[in-house]
């Protein structure tokens, strides 16, 4: 059996006949994908709840075995406040290195700390030292071809994760957006921080960016060398094993601490449950610090609901005229109204693009990472973040957001709601594009 297609032409009308079985195959194949890419985003649509909270002392198990994690005992954290203070701590333990020095990033551009970077780890490769840099294919584009030269040259193993070729096609959106150093085994840092001039400094202007990142010391280490070299083995087929990557760390503190990291699965991610379970389980006070602020309306209720117990919820953003990407601050402009009328306080810092990514929970609990409150973050991206069980490092992270709010300006419900019409359209017009911002 036969159909027909039929093509107009100045000479008249022709037919071009086509077998009904390739019309019909056609229809299922297309039918089958958009029902695929229908599927897909549905399973983002699962809603969140939790039947029995409770506070923090009682939520940190499940917080803990929901995220896969381990809740190690004896650890020694200590809070790095930009590049200042982050980049001649990194260097330095670098120069140390006697085995190994892993380092994954989602940004590698340019400017001297690039220099820095690429040299010292050249440095450590020409000595022997095992050297392995994982950065993303598309956060790292900028790398410039002498030092990545520098490096493979001196023996350093540099990696591309999800670089464009024919097999990668349909990973291209998932970005390895997670940010950590490892050395010898015993010490790792992690944060916000990408390998860029706009990270050094100390957030004196636009040009120099806002950011908190940790350097961690005990058992929580080997967790973090395992989401290292998760992707390691995804993008090489490496595994590096034994005592030498992890070996046996005996208590260097007093802190403990776990680690949540992820890579898409088309399930709810473990960050994701992370940042609700941290909302559900405040009692007194939530502050969250983050670039990129696109809370579900899991997250939203949640937030709501802790306002209702009586909880301070305070959130600060960077301001449009501060951001990076102006698209994804229009984006998360549309929630603010919901969030603003729900009691939560918002925030938007002016000096410069604040990149922090934190969570500090009724002075006791905090969250520091790489994982943006957005859907990218939780669905698309690699991400990891580690949880501090300590009054101390809680204590600088709310002593940072109070000095933070003395260049930020707090947004309210009245104005909110009274912004232009055009303010209004842009704000969701962005937003509609929000799952892959």
């Amino acid at each position: 059996m036969k159909g027909k297609w039929i093509e107009k032409s100045k000479s008249g009308t022709h037919y071009v006949r086509v077998p009904m079985i390739t019309f019909i195959a056609s229809l299922i194949a297309v039918t089958g994908l958009t029902i695929m890419l229908w599927s897909a985003e549905r399973g983002r649509d699962t809603q969140l709840q939790v039947r029995q909270t409770g506070d923090l002392g009682a939520l940190i198990p499940s917080m803990v075995g929901l995220t896969q994690a381990s809740f190690d005992q004896g650890n020694q954290i200590q809070l790095l406040e930009n590049g200042d203070q982050f980049f001649p701590h990194l260097l330095a333990d670098i120069a140390q290195a006697r085995q190994s020095v892993h380092l994954e990033s989602y940004i590698w551009w340019r400017g001297e700390i690039c220099d820095q970077v690429a040299s010292a780890l050249a440095s450590k490769a020409k000595q022997g030292v095992e050297v392995r840099l994982l950065v993303d294919a598309s956060g790292g584009h900028k790398m410039e071809k002498r030092l990545r030269t520098l490096m493979l040259n001196a023996g350093v193993q540099v990696r591309r994760f999800h670089p464009v070729r024919f097999r990668n096609l349909g990973r291209l959106n998932n970005r390895d957006h997670r940010k950590l150093a490892i050395i010898d085994g015993r010490i790792g840092y992690i944060g916000g921080y990408g390998i860029a001039e706009q990270w050094t400094g100390h957030a004196q202007d636009r040009d120099h960016w806002r950011d908190t990142g940790l350097r961690v010391l005990g058992p929580v280490v080997n967790r973090m060398q395992g989401a290292f070299c998760e992707n390691w083995i995804e993008e090489t087929g490496e595994i590096p094993a034994g005592e030498k990557y992890f070996p046996h760390l005996p208590a260097a503190g007093r802190t403990p601490a776990h680690v949540a990291y992820t890579s898409p699965t088309g399930s709810v991610s473990s960050v994701q449950v992370l940042y609700y379970l941290a909302i559900k389980a405040a009692r007194r006070e939530i502050l969250i610090q983050n670039p990129y602020l696109l809370p579900d309306k899991d997250a939203v209720a949640a937030m709501a609901d802790a306002v209702q117990r009586g909880v301070k919820v305070m959130v600060m953003v960077p301001a449009t005229s501060a951001t990076d990407n102006a698209i994804v601050q229009h984006a998360s402009h549309h929630r603010f109204t919901s969030l603003l009328k729900n009691g939560i306080r918002i925030w938007e810092y002016k000096p410069t693009l604040l990149h922090k990514k934190i969570i500090v929970v009724d002075g006791m609990w905090s969250c520091v990472g790489s994982t943006n409150f957005d859907d990218r973050s939780f669905q698309l991206n690699d991400e990891i973040s580690i949880g501090v069980l300590d009054p101390g490092i809680a204590g600088q992270l709310r002593t940072a957001f109070a000095n933070d709010l003395k260049f930020a300006e707090e947004r309210t419900y009245q104005e909110w709601t009274h912004r232009s019409l055009w303010h209004k359209l842009i704000d969701q017009l962005a937003y509609l594009g929000s799952s892959q911002l």
